[in-house]
């Protein structure tokens, strides 16, 4: 199936991406728009502006409507509004894309003896407990449409083990667990949990943790030889998100260029 075709099976269903504010979750956003997909898009207070900004844009370019909302992963009451805003504008939810999680904001490298308690709770908070929160607070609405696609948002160094971010590693570990646990638990309701383990992205974020010349050592291990960008990303994202795999659950896709296979 071509991208355009598996792009077209959207127009019409009503997508939420949290982490949206911009980088990748807003690339995320303005994919399943284009496609014709309504788009709830979530970050947290800081980047609301930005959302909102992505979301206007999006929307006036006349494909799918994007709503931004205000929201943090790890609020139960915040999840309430999203799921209510998206039931109010759209009259449902089929599909969401756990974006959200800490990473460009790690900071400097540290070994895992000098790791700090609350240094490694933040982490394993947003990036384990929020997409568990996520994946709980839309499932009744995927029950009342007969089913529904979650995609969980790894990383490949839950494989590799990269050193200097044992808590970030960890917790992209858990996603993975959590992606097959909750495909067991909700195959029955017709909804397929799926993850996707980018390798390292050439953007801002990555930019900030790590120098040049590290980018460009993960370019040159990848079988296709370059650097990873945002785009690389979406038609993965996409198709796990669409009707289309409604038989592919509790898997995780690795998008890397070849770096790490399984």
């Amino acid at each position: 199936m071509s991208t355009n075709e598996q792009s077209g099976e959207h127009a019409g269903r009503t997508v939420v991406v949290t982490g949206a504010g911009g980088g990748i979750g807003g690339d995320y956003v303005a994919a399943f728009a284009a496609a014709g997909a309504n788009v709830v898009a979530t970050d947290v207070a800081g980047a609301a502006d930005a959302g909102t900004a992505l979301a206007d844009k999006v929307s006036s370019a006349g494909a799918g409507r994007v709503v931004f909302v205000t929201a943090d992963v790890t609020s139960d009451a915040d999840w309430q509004t999203v799921v209510a805003t998206a039931d109010a504008e759209f009259g449902g939810i089929d599909a969401l894309v756990n974006n959200a999680a800490i990473y460009q904001g790690l900071g400097t490298k540290s070994h895992l003896t000098e790791l700090t308690n609350e240094a490694w709770d933040r982490v394993l908070t947003v990036n384990v407990r929020g997409t568990w929160q996520a994946i709980k607070a839309v499932t009744p609405a995927m029950r009342a449409r007969g089913g529904g696609r979650i995609v969980n948002i790894s990383s490949t160094v839950a494989r590799m083990g990269a050193p200097g971010f044992a808590h970030y590693v960890a917790s992209k570990a858990a996603v993975d667990g959590l992606t097959r646990a909750a495909a067991r638990e909700l195959g029955a309701d017709a909804i397929t949990v799926n993850g996707v383990a980018p390798g390292l992205v050439s953007d801002d974020a990555s930019r900030t943790l790590n120098t040049g010349d590290y980018i460009a050592a993960a370019a040159k291990g990848r079988a296709l030889g370059r650097e990873m960008t945002p785009d690389d990303l979406v038609g993965a994202v996409m198709w796990l998100a669409s009707p289309s795999a409604g038989f592919v659950t509790g898997q995780t896709v690795v998008v890397d260029g070849g770096g790490v296979f399984t």
